[in-house]
């Protein structure tokens, strides 16, 4: 079929019930998806409050809601797969010490020969942070840190740091990730601060749910600051959810910037693979068939 767009697209499986991520996985496959991606978190306390959404201030998660290992889980995803790609929406970097995040996302690139999206985010759930023993308010500059050793990490023959959290003597980090420099690395969130830390440190930016006008002051807002910055290399990625219920809504998420759209084309999970198919209709993907190549 004709490509209408450049637009990429993956499957949101933080949309689904997760007795569904794996029959949704292997379809996003056969269908030509381009990702999928899983959300994160360490662990839900009983007791939340916040919300990722701006204005909202309830958690939109009970604590009771199934949570695994991203890179366990994207590990056993990577061994059943081998074009779709494998992102994190998102991974709490800072609650982790950054050897650790650094080694689950350089063995989940060597295993899956390269398909390694890392979606990245300071956190909103302040109580996460207090039952690690962390301080919530010193999150945006923990991630920073953490971000600047992993990129060391990935690159660099020997790494020695002192910074503000994290110091250590000389160490080695090998085998370096199949991706280089690093697996891309996106940065999720919608406040003043995630769109800094995205354009000043990322390869890309997550958004959550917009509408296109939503999209657009955001996207134009990175922009601004990626020229600030001196990045605005045209590399970098642009991915969020949104409305797509024609050809027409595609081309103008690509108009506006848009490279990449994660969405969940279903109402109830045991409509998902349904959904899928329909969606991959209406924008025309390219169903992969054995022995086909990788993007």
């Amino acid at each position: 079929r004709r490509k209408l767009h450049d637009v990429k697209f993956g499957i949101a499986l933080g949309a689904l019930n997760s007795h569904f991520h794996v029959d949704a996985t292997d379809e996003a496959e056969r269908l030509g998806y381009e990702s999928v991606w899983l959300p994160e978190h360490l662990v839900l306390p009983v007791r939340m409050s916040r919300s990722p959404h701006p204005g909202d201030e309830h958690p939109p998660v009970p604590p009771t809601t199934p949570v695994f290992d991203a890179f366990a889980y994207l590990g056993f995803l990577a061994g059943r797969t081998r074009h779709v790609r494998l992102g994190t929406h998102v991974y709490n970097l800072g609650l982790r010490h950054p050897f650790i995040s650094a080694r689950a996302v350089q063995t989940l690139d060597v295993l899956s020969d390269g398909r390694v999206e890392f979606g990245i985010g300071a956190g909103w759930l302040e109580e996460e942070w207090r039952a690690v023993g962390l301080d919530f308010d010193t999150r945006g500059r923990r991630v920073d840190e953490a971000i600047e050793v992993c990129k060391r990490l990935w690159t660099e023959p020997e790494v020695a740091y002192d910074g503000e959290f994290f110091r250590f003597d000389a160490v080695a980090f090998e085998p370096k990730p199949m991706q280089q420099p690093w697996p891309p690395i996106l940065i999720g969130g919608e406040s003043g601060a995630a769109l800094r830390r995205a354009a000043r440190a990322g390869d890309g930016w997550i958004g959550m749910g917009h509408t296109f006008e939503s999209a657009v002051g955001q996207i134009a807002r990175l922009r601004e600051l990626r020229g600030e910055y001196g990045r605005d290399a045209p590399s970098f990625q642009i991915c969020l959810g949104g409305p797509v219920t024609s050809a027409d809504d595609v081309r103008r998420w690509e108009e506006i910037g848009v490279t990449r759209l994660i969405v969940s084309p279903w109402r109830r999970s045991p409509e998902a693979i349904d959904g899928m198919r329909r969606f991959a209709d209406l924008v025309r993907l390219e169903p992969r068939t054995e022995g086909s190549q990788s993007d």
